[in-house]
């Protein structure tokens, strides 16, 4: 479909804008995750909020503008968890890491579902990849203090184990759904069990039990 065939769908409606900057950012990223960042216009978005693309401008000065707002949020709400991971020990660092991110997917699910598709083909793009490589740096550095405590296994690469960590958590925007059975506690205690507890070292007694079980 070609942009004036777009508009022509939905006039225009002229005059002051018809949604304030936060729901325009909403539908904005909703319209974003629908279609893809690239193949939606600015008069794709413009027909789909009935506003002229002039009151679009309003609020917001480009497309790459909407985005960077967008996925500026996931992150800063991604980077705040690790600000305010203050626990003592590593592996709690990282429990807490993990609840914490669990959370911003649940509070902001369709600006992290954004972020994970961004791809590079913009500077706004490449900029929201570095600081999510920063993140993951960062996180693989809790994780790398976690096996030198001896809190986790040390038999798996600390990057390797922080980005399947990380495939889990990111995996919710695939089948996640406000106000499920689930909130996001109960969502984030689930995580951390599957996640951690096949990454925890053994204990003397587990590795008895399993002994006794062989032999019996």
């Amino acid at each position: 479909m070609s942009e004036a065939d777009a508009v022509t769908e939905a006039p225009a409606r002229r005059g002051r804008p018809g949604y304030d900057r936060e729901q325009m950012l909403h539908a904005a990223v909703a319209l974003f995750n629908e279609q893809g960042y690239d193949a939606t216009s600015v008069a794709a978005l413009a027909a789909r909020l009935g506003l002229s693309k002039a009151a679009l401008y309003h609020h917001f000065s480009s497309k790459e503008e909407v985005l960077e707002v967008a996925v500026g949020a996931a992150l800063d709400g991604l980077e705040g968890v690790l600000a305010d991971a203050t626990e003592t020990s590593a592996g709690d660092r990282l429990a807490e890491v993990l609840r914490g991110a669990v959370g911003v997917l649940v509070a902001q699910l369709p600006a992290v579902t954004l972020l994970l598709r961004v791809r590079g083909n913009s500077e706004v793009e490449r900029r929201a990849l570095e600081r999510r490589r920063a993140f993951d740096q960062a996180v693989t550095e809790i994780v790398r203090a976690a096996q030198a405590d001896g809190a986790v296994r040390a038999d798996v690469d600390a990057s390797v184990a922080t980005r399947l960590l990380f495939g889990m958590v990111n995996s919710l925007v695939e089948w996640y759904r406000p106000g499920g059975p689930e909130d996001a506690e109960a969502l984030a205690r689930d995580v951390l069990t599957v996640a951690l507890d096949g990454l925890r070292t053994r204990q003397p007694s587990d590795a008895a039990d399993r002994n006794d079980e062989a032999t019996a």
